[in-house]
């Protein structure tokens, strides 16, 4: 039996160090009783860094996998997987998906399924075009709005700058010394992406879309 968490960082537990050392005394307790469990969790890839010096017998427990952008022949293995590997234009919406999503998973199972549901699995053109104002308008509703629920109008701002930038990137000497602070903020919230050495951009082509559209 495997145990799937998703979102662990999302655990209403005031300290990480408590949930990973929790999680470990559970399932080596299984493995003492003799009871085949494992534990399989999505985080950010910065979840033990803060508590390396606190549960480190925590950490070793874990093996880390870095879930990485599909390729486009991963992303058209993924796309038969969920429609069938003879569904109708499978190469067409699979090169269109991984344009749309840079292979992004999360974005990719979100509008496969919304496909499945809005045109009944099918995967012609005219479909998703027709169907793609829907779909971001929900990936809005119930992921980016959720993104920006905590975040300040001060660190929005700067959001909505890089957004409106011609090459999504920005270099932290281009603000003024009083916006550096937030760089670091957006980036442990997963908004933003650090590139190089003072240099960041936004997390996603579709989240810049979103926040280009905003008033």
């Amino acid at each position: 039996m495997i145990f799937f968490l998703d979102d662990l960082q999302n655990l209403g537990s005031p300290n990480s160090d408590a949930i990973a050392l929790s999680l470990r005394d559970q399932f080596q307790s299984f493995a003492v009783d003799g009871i085949n469990c494992s534990v399989c969790f999505s985080a950010p890839l910065n979840y033990f860094s803060d508590i390396r010096t606190f549960a480190e017998p925590a950490v070793r427990f874990y093996d880390k996998v870095h879930l990485e952008p599909f390729t486009p022949t991963e992303t058209l293995e993924y796309v038969a997987a969920v429609f069938g590997p003879r569904a109708a234009n499978i190469s067409g919406f699979s090169e269109w998906l991984q344009a749309k999503t840079h292979g992004h998973p999360y974005f990719m199972a979100f509008i496969c399924r919304q496909m499945a549901a809005l045109a009944h699995g099918s995967l012609e053109q005219n479909n998703t075009i027709h169907h793609w104002p829907t779909i971001f308008a929900r990936l809005e509703t119930e992921k980016f709005r959720a993104d920006l629920a905590q975040v300040p109008e001060s660190e929005l701002q700067l959001l909505r700058v890089l957004a409106h930038k011609q090459d999504n990137r920005i270099v932290v000497k281009e603000l003024p010394a009083g916006y550096r602070v937030y760089f670091s903020r957006l980036t442990e919230r997963g908004l933003l992406t650090r590139t190089g050495r003072g240099r960041y951009k936004l997390y996603h082509p579709l989240f810049r879309e979103f926040l280009k559209q905003q008033p």
